[in-house]
């Protein structure tokens, strides 16, 4: 998939983000953020941070990092973040997921909300995640991947080209982001309505 396409997608996008996957994808985010299990002191890499729908969950005392390729999408954020300012402390910054500008060992949690199917190479992005990870912190993961069910996949084979004209792809399976050195997946269950999603966690080898 190509990254111009998908960012010319999310820019054009932007104004209308919230209205159309606030509601249906939230519940799933909720799940992601219970997951971290964070702490005050611990910091947060949120990978596609996008409009900012996950910024109030956050607990205070944690530092959160959201970056983002699409610049309208970071500019509804910074506005979400000024109307309704989050407890955590929260900072923003336009990144590419595949190189991300970050240190080694940086972040306790890094996490990726409906993202990895979005990029054009899933794997190098939680590469990059798990790079940017510290050893005994987690890498979390909340998405759509492709089914195991050889009908299921079949139609999703048969349905990626035009999703892919409008950013995202619905054929990845889980396996193409599996085995990722240092990364240990610790637990997965599905998420949001109908169970479409996928909340899967993964623990860095410390």
């Amino acid at each position: 998939m190509n990254e111009r396409v998908v960012r010319g997608f999310y820019d054009r996008f932007a104004g209308i983000y919230d209205v159309v996957f606030n509601g249906l994808l939230q519940s799933g985010r909720l799940e992601a953020v219970r997951a971290m299990n964070l702490r005050p002191g611990q910091s947060v890499l949120e990978v596609g941070v996008g409009t900012g729908l996950n910024l109030e969950l956050y607990p205070r005392g944690v530092r959160v990092v959201g970056v983002d390729i699409s610049l309208p999408m970071l500019r509804e954020a910074l506005e979400r973040q000024h109307q309704r300012p989050p407890v955590a402390d929260v900072r923003l910054a336009r990144m590419d997921a595949l190189r991300l500008a970050f240190a080694d060992d940086a972040f306790d949690v890094v996490y990726a909300p409906y993202v990895v199917t979005v990029v054009p190479s899933p794997r190098r992005v939680v590469a990059e995640m798990a790079r940017v990870c510290r050893p005994g912190g987690r890498v979390v993961l909340v998405n759509h991947f492709g089914s195991s069910k050889k009908p299921v996949r079949w139609f999703e084979k048969r349905l990626t080209p035009l999703t892919s004209h409008v950013g995202f792809r619905i054929d990845v399976p889980l396996d193409a982001i599996l085995g990722v050195p240092g990364l240990v997946k610790e637990h997965e269950r599905r998420v949001n309505p109908f169970g479409l999603v996928r909340l899967v966690v993964f623990g860095k080898r410390a």
